[in-house]
């Protein structure tokens, strides 16, 4: 029971500083300038069972540098596309759509994105699996195209920039890794 009620007053604190006595929300999707990534520590509501985890995000503006920069490199190939970046659980942090890429490659862009950190893996090594285990293409949300990297910290995945729009899943894939390269050089 005291567990009960200190959890229900740590909400209430929570909740009110979130909205406030006007019911406002604030949020803020600044990142500090130079940081590349953030830490985010989450400890145990258990004083028994207390653990710290540290979880690595890729920050706003560092997935915004991706995608310029996979646009950027599509550009110079004369190729309309667009780019998705996916943080650890596959939400969306940027999606850019190319001047005259194509209806579907924003979807195929963030499917692409999500397989590739789901797995930690580049899409087009993933094509190869579907093989040995065909269901995984019925996963929600996965796309099996080659177009999608990972972008990993200390080999864990972190993020995930998917491409679509080339005429070749090569060249999706070329280009995603454009943006990873811009952030972790």
């Amino acid at each position: 029971m005291k567990k009960i009620a200190i959890g229900a007053a740590t909400a209430a604190a929570v909740l009110a500083g979130t909205f406030g006595a006007y019911g406002a929300v604030t949020a803020s999707a600044a990142a500090p300038a130079t940081a590349e990534r953030t830490a985010v520590a989450v400890k145990s509501a258990d004083a028994k069972d207390a653990h710290l985890r540290e979880s690595t995000h890729l920050t706003v503006d560092a997935a915004t540098r991706a995608a310029e920069a996979t646009l950027k490199a599509a550009e110079k190939e004369n190729q309309r596309i667009t780019v998705a970046v996916v943080d650890r659980n596959g939400n969306t942090i940027v999606i850019l759509r190319g001047d005259g890429a194509g209806p579907q490659s924003y979807e195929s862009a963030e499917r692409k994105a999500f397989t590739a950190v789901a797995w930690n893996a580049p899409t087009s090594e993933l094509v190869g699996r579907l093989e040995q285990a065909p269901n995984l293409e019925d996963i929600p949300g996965t796309l099996f195209l080659s177009g999608g990297v990972p972008v990993t910290d200390e080999g864990a995945p972190i993020a995930g920039i998917g491409v679509a729009g080339a005429p070749s899943g090569a060249l999706d894939e070329k280009f995603a890794q454009a943006g990873v390269d811009a952030i972790t050089r």
